[in-house]
């Protein structure tokens, strides 16, 4: 199983933070916001890394994390030349996956839990966790245990339950992604490719219990620092 971390974007909600410097290079209390989804990988047994980013402040990302020597791994980058959303970025990935499954994790994201893959076989995974805010996020709707359907960003979500940004794909995963039309954003959507997996029954939901947040916003910055300020204590 392959790894790559989506740290794209603009990081528009946390200028003029992000006015020099790419969102996931933002320190998360002590250390750059990526090192926490590259340490997400890393623990999970992932050796081979993807990084996608975009054209700004891709060096930063070089200069920062090298070869991937220093944690045991080892790194590629890629450069999203513009944003057209997760999916779109995930499709670069299709060469370095090379019909491997992938474990896919976005840069701001920050988990307390550590995570096995080896058990996944095929098909698609997503981990989901109950929220207080889930009208940011990709919601589920259950059927038991079971997701009938994701929303992305829905105004009335119809439960608490946020897709996290961690998804575990087969290597067909690439095939979808080229189906896709862009949304009313003119983005391709990760919620797609994930219904996409539904529609196929393929699609299994694992349910955290452990801190997660997302970076994304100043809050949620502030709320992952305090977690990781916390948890040294």
């Amino acid at each position: 199983m392959k790894g790559i971390i989506l740290a794209g974007g603009t990081g528009s909600r946390l200028q003029p933070l992000t006015k020099v410097t790419n969102k996931h290079l933002l320190p998360v209390y002590d250390k750059p916001m990526i090192y926490y989804p590259l340490n997400t990988l890393v623990k999970a047994g992932i050796k081979d890394i993807l990084i996608v980013s975009g054209r700004g402040h891709a060096g930063h990302f070089l200069e920062l994390l090298g070869s991937g020597k220093n944690f045991g791994v080892n790194i590629n980058y890629a450069i999203q030349e513009e944003a057209g959303g997760i999916a779109q970025a995930l499709s670069l990935a299709e060469d370095f996956a090379d019909n491997d499954s992938v474990a896919v994790i976005l840069g701001d994201n920050v988990f307390q839990n550590d995570f096995i893959f080896s058990d996944f076989k095929d098909g698609a995974r997503v981990y989901i966790k109950e929220v207080p805010d889930p009208q940011r996020f990709g919601v589920v709707t259950l059927d038991r245990d079971k997701i009938t359907k994701i929303t992305e960003k829905p105004k009335q979500p119809e439960t608490n339950w946020a897709v996290t940004g961690l998804y575990i794909y087969d290597a067909t995963v690439f095939d979808i992604i080229k189906t896709l039309k862009p949304s009313q954003r003119g983005e391709l959507e990760i919620t797609d490719v994930n219904n996409a997996y539904i529609q196929r029954n393929a699609l299994e939901a694992r349910k955290i219990k452990g801190f997660w947040s997302d970076a994304g916003t100043f809050e949620s910055l502030y709320r992952a620092s305090e977690f990781v300020r916390n948890s040294k204590q």
